[in-house]
């Protein structure tokens, strides 16, 4: 029997492992089962060189409970430890065994987890005391460990005679939740779910698929069928096999929309299309995005892509990975690259990883090109439900920008879709002002503007409907790329000032008569937020129209969508233009009117009417227009 203490640097290891180490003490499963994997992994490799002089067999990492002894056993068949390797690998902390064998066989990677030759003393993190009992595939005896928590260990000979180790945890009192299958079985569904090696957690009764049940007849020709005969076998919990780890070619439409269901099986539509990642130069890393229905709230929640390392689930926090704009996404990455444990600091500064994030947004660009030009038809129909993620990448990524210039889409109210570039061809000619200053007009809903937008649409101009919580943003880089490009909402102004031609409109009313005509208005509409502005319309026009200033509305908006704007912006209040034709009848009418009860009704009747074509006309002041119009049409 040998005793000894573990070689570490600093006293007191076991306490800053409890508490320090790890942010979550349940890690310790997922670190166990990475170890066990590890040495099939490493088993399986040594076989395939002939290093190894064993059979591989029908291999499987076992985790059991025994409520009684209060012990958690996690059993693996690979390669095992002499008694001089468990000096080696576990008596000397921080020493990885992992990165010792791949310095070895870096010319042929066997996929091997641990980086930190820490991850076995997770186990004291729910363990007062732990056991390895280990067979080496060598022809050298079993070896007996045991360390009750402190640097002390004992290590002995053991009559152990199949290959393979078992690590026996003694639970501790604080930790005594981790001993329920229902505890147990979560955590190896949530981090080993997609594990290389199957893993069996029990047992459980399934049909027997060669029993065919019997069916007889009685004297009346009744037909009874026999119960199907149960059977026990293993519960294996993992899918060693995903979908990810395979090659496209090998995957049908089917098998993505099955892996989907399987990643969220309460996720009951089905996503719009996926990206199928798989790269082994200048770093390693596969997996499987897919675009799901984004709702017009923007759902910023960001824990639906799964980051693993060898199939073994490290965070649902992808930030610093994956790009901002892309963790609406759901899916998979998978990259040996990234350890299982790291800081939040180091993504952001690790070289790797920065490129990472670059090839992802690369191939969802080149992913969203490929569609548009493969069936702009169904692009264009599945627009709604993607271009949040592709306006917010448009506006966080250059170099995606770049890119999505070329399939990003602008509708109309017409139900046209137009790219940025199509959208400047048709409209140079038509929406270009005499200052030549190209204006492109939008909305942000066809009802609530309609009368704005069916102004222009009878003036022979596109009118884009643009309603993401972000296009505020968006428009304001697309002005930045060219100076003459200018986007302007329909209700900014009244139609010919939106567009100014050459041609201007005279008014009918001297300017005498307007310097009378303001104050009268500006008094009964009586409002710090009404501009009141005299214009010369077509006749045929409305009397009033409120404008919303295209500037200062949205700078309110990109403020309360974040970001961006002027800073208080989004406390200041709303203000509008109420734009008076001086070519109306009803103005002329407003301004002869010598009964100024007479007057101020016919004012505030036009006014409320103008602020109901805006939404704008709500409480009393909707109570008083109903009755002031009944009364009316006495």
């Amino acid at each position: 029997m040998a005793k000894g203490n573990i070689n570490v640097s600093v006293e007191n290891i076991f306490p800053l492992i409890k508490k320090f180490l790890y942010s979550d003490h349940e890690i310790f499963l997922r670190e166990l089962i990475s170890n066990g994997t590890d040495a099939t992994s490493k088993l399986k490799h040594l076989i395939s060189i002939g290093e190894a002089k064993t059979e591989l067999g029908d291999v499987k990492i076992e985790v059991s409970i025994d409520k009684d002894a209060k012990t958690i056993t996690i059993k693996d068949q690979g390669l095992g430890m002499t008694a001089d390797e468990v000096e080696k690998y576990i008596n000397q902390i921080a020493f990885s065994g992992a990165e010792e064998f791949l310095d070895k066989y870096k010319d042929n990677e066997a996929g091997i987890i641990g980086h930190f030759g820490l991850g076995f003393y997770s186990a004291f993190m729910v363990a007062d005391k732990v056991e390895i009992i280990t067979k080496s595939f060598k022809d050298e005896p079993a070896a007996h460990w045991t360390c009750d928590g402190s640097p002390e260990y004992t290590l002995v000979e053991h009559d152990k005679s199949d290959r393979g180790t078992e690590i026996i945890l003694h639970v501790a009192e604080d930790s005594l939740e981790f001993l329920e299958d229902s505890k147990i079985e979560g955590l190896l569904t949530k981090y080993n779910r997609f594990n290389q090696v199957p893993i069996k957690f029990g047992t459980k009764e399934i049909n027997d698929p060669e029993f065919t049940p019997a069916t007889t007849k009685d004297a009346d020709g009744k037909e009874t069928t026999e119960p199907h005969k149960q059977i026990t076998v293993d519960n294996i919990i993992n899918n060693t096999d995903p979908a990810w780890t395979k090659a496209p070619a090998d995957l049908n439409d089917e098998d993505y929309k099955n892996f989907y269901r399987e990643l969220y099986p309460m996720q009951f539509e089905e996503s719009l299309f996926h990206i199928h990642l798989n790269v082994d130069y200048p770093f390693n890393l596969t997996g499987i995005l897919f675009f799901p229905k984004l709702s017009q709230n923007m759902d910023m929640q960001k824990d639906k892509i799964q980051l693993y390392q060898n199939q073994v689930f490290v965070t649902d926090n992808v930030e610093g990975i994956v790009p901002d704009f892309l963790q609406m996404l759901k899916g998979v990455i998978d990259s040996p690259d990234i350890p299982l444990n790291v800081s939040r600091s180091y993504l952001q500064a690790d070289g790797a990883v920065k490129k990472i994030s670059g090839y992802i947004t690369k191939k969802v660009a080149d992913k969203l090109s490929s569609l548009f030009k493969k069936d702009r038809a169904d692009f264009e129909q599945k627009w709604n439900d993607i271009k949040v993620i592709i306006e917010y990448g448009m506006l966080s990524e250059d170099k995606f920008f770049d890119k999505a210039k070329k399939f990003a889409l602008y509708p109309t109210v017409a139900d046209t879709f137009f790219t940025f570039d199509e959208l400047i061809e048709k409209t140079k000619d038509s929406q270009t002002d005499k200052d030549g200053n190209h204006v492109i007009l939008y909305t942000a809903s066809k009802e609530a503007q309609h009368s704005y937008i069916q102004d222009a649409t009878a003036k022979g101009y596109e009118v884009l409907l643009l309603d993401s919580p972000i296009i505020s943003h968006l428009m304001q880089k697309l002005e930045s790329g060219d100076a003459k490009v200018k986007f302007t909402r329909v209700d900014a102004d009244f139609i010919d000032n939106l567009i100014k031609k050459d041609d201007n409109v005279i008014s009918k009313l001297s300017d005498e008569e307007k310097e009378t005509l303001k104050p009268i208005i500006e008094s009964a509409v009586n409002s710090k937020s009404y501009t009141v502005q005299l214009e010369a319309m077509d006749s045929d026009a409305s009397p009033f129209l409120i404008t919303v200033p295209e500037f200062m509305r949205r700078m309110k908006e990109m403020q309360a969508s974040g970001g961006g704007g002027m800073m208080g912006m989004g406390n200041f209040p709303d203000m509008y233009n109420l734009v008076v034709n001086t070519n109306s009848p009803l103005v002329s009418e407003i301004l002869n009117t010598k009964d100024a009860e007479a007057q101020k009704g016919l004012i505030s009747q036009a006014f409320d009417l103008a602020k109901l074509s805006q939404n704008l006309l709500h409480g009393e002041d909707l109570t008083n227009f109903i009755k002031r119009s009944y009364q009316l049409i006495k």
